[in-house]
């Protein structure tokens, strides 16, 4: 007698009627295996589902959807008692959380979403963020937000994308009166990688293959005679395409005039350079003033978002600057600061267990040391230029820590001094301690020899009045070529 039930309800499943299926398929099978327990009903509806998933795998994708309303329908009112259920719904909605990856990559072998002849394709650009097992194209910025695409593990190894990767295609636009059931649309066609085609983009090499060298040519920072601070950090510090410049700077000494004015003269001298200003735990103000100052990208995690925000920010950003270098392009990242970026990686990450002095978690200085560590100048390639500012004499113990862990990670320093700037003296540059490692490489042997020269006089005076004497001979010339004329041309006592 069951079996032709089971027959009759058979007939009437191929008739269309899912909903009476659902409900006395699920009866009879409860009814044949007694009570088993949540797990083994769990189990069995999802291999159910599965073997249905299989069976309807050919039919268009607003049948599949309509269908699995349906079946959820029928799971709720499956007349068991509220708790139970609950739980269920419970279970149901993590699954649905997940989206299509526990179908596609664990069930469905990782398959893609289909696309059918009557469904509305909406193109979409963004860059990539893979996470764990799963990937999102952010589509309004580097953090994370309503309209990102979800891009399954399948499509990533098949395409061969990376973290950082600029992406353009297409998502299925959602039909009228159509619920979606996902919370993210998913990525149904990918057109471009980094403006190349997606067959192209697998044979570029990788970042850390790639050999790294000390800075070789030149990024002059000079633009215009009145501009004083681009004008000192030349002769100071002269900085090459692979730098990596720590600027410690005291509060209040002037840091953000002289990110600026690097910007401003990056893109005026080198526009074939990309430029990244990226600003973690900064004042909202300040990130618009830089937004508009710098013809350059800004990419900014105000104080008022949560650390992981900053986290990811900066790891985003540092990783796209990544994927432009291994094209042979020239990257420029200034980032503002080192020290509130360990700040909030030191409140972002799982405790280890081992404080070092100044509360701070022994493992969150790795993560902005492998942001330092991304700069280098790749031989018959492109470049990777990062200058971090770094706090110091806050008279926070942590900042001090902070800062001693990166002092020695740079190649290039230049110190602000906050006696200077009390006195009104910009840019309050420190040039005794301020300098550039392997300078001799950069700079061509006439003009090492006169900036030797040039540093012998400055360094028998003190730095306030070293500073003055410096600005006033630059203020008298129009270009610092001139200026280590005069200064090759006069006595060396001088």
């Amino acid at each position: 007698g069951e079996r032709n039930e089971r027959g009759d309800r058979g007939e009437r499943a191929e008739r269309g009627d899912r909903n009476e299926r659902g409900d006395r398929g699920e009866r009879a099978e409860r009814a044949e295996r007694g009570d088993r327990n949540e797990r083994g009903d769990r189990n069995d509806r999802d291999r159910d589902r599965n073997d249905r998933d299989r069976n309807d795998r050919d039919r268009n994708d607003r049948g599949q959807r309509a269908e699995r309303a349906e079946r959820d329908n029928d799971g709720d009112d499956d007349g068991e008692g509220g708790g139970r259920r609950g739980r269920r719904s419970r279970f149901r909605d993590r699954r649905r959380g997940r989206g299509d990856r526990a179908e596609g990559v664990e069930g469905g072998g990782g398959r893609e979403p289909q696309v059918s002849e009557d469904d509305v394709l909406v193109p979409v650009a963004g860059i990539i963020d893979v996470l764990d097992n799963y990937a999102f194209v952010r589509t309004t910025g580097y953090l994370a937000g309503p309209n990102d695409v979800y891009v399954s593990m399948s499509q990533i190894k098949k395409y061969g994308l990376r973290r950082g990767d600029a992406i353009t295609g297409a998502v299925r636009a959602a039909r009228e009166g159509e619920q979606r059931r996902d919370k993210y649309n998913p990525l149904v066609r990918l057109d471009t990688v980094n403006g190349m085609e997606p067959e192209e983009a697998r044979r570029r090499p990788e970042f850390y293959k790639l050999t790294p060298l000390y800075p070789q040519e030149r990024l002059r920072l000079e633009t215009e005679p009145h501009i004083l601070t681009t004008r000192v950090i030349d002769l100071v510090t002269p900085i090459g395409k692979g730098q990596r410049a720590l600027i410690m700077s005291p509060p209040k000494a002037g840091k953000t005039m002289v990110l600026q004015a690097i910007a401003n003269a990056i893109t005026h001298n080198n526009p074939e350079c990309h430029l990244m200003v990226v600003l973690i735990d900064e004042r909202p103000e300040e990130v618009t003033d830089m937004q508009r100052s710098v013809k350059g990208e800004v990419v900014a995690a105000t104080f008022d978002r949560p650390p992981q925000d900053h986290t990811t920010v900066a790891e985003l950003a540092i990783e796209r600057a990544k994927r432009l270098v291994e094209l042979g392009h020239d990257v420029v990242v200034l980032l503002d600061s080192v020290t509130r970026l360990g700040r909030s990686y030191n409140l972002a990450a799982p405790a280890s267990g081992r404080i070092m002095s100044g509360g701070i978690d022994s493992t969150a200085l790795y993560p902005p040391k492998r942001f330092l560590g991304a700069a280098r100048n790749i031989e018959n390639g492109g470049s990777l230029t990062i200058l971090a500012t770094a706090l110091v004499e806050t008279g926070s113990v942590m900042d001090t820590v902070i800062f001693e862990e990166f002092k020695g990670t740079g190649n290039a320093e230049l110190k602000l001094d906050r006696k200077i700037a009390d006195k009104r003296t910009f840019p309050a540059i420190d040039i005794h301690t301020s300098g550039t490692r392997k300078e001799e490489i950069l700079l061509a042997p006439e003009e090492l020899a006169i900036t030797h020269k040039l540093r012998k006089v400055l360094h028998s005076l003190d730095s306030q009045a070293a500073l003055d004497l410096l600005l006033d001979r630059l203020k008298q010339t129009r270009t610092n070529i001139e200026f280590l004329m005069q200064i090759a041309k006069s006595a060396p006592g001088e």
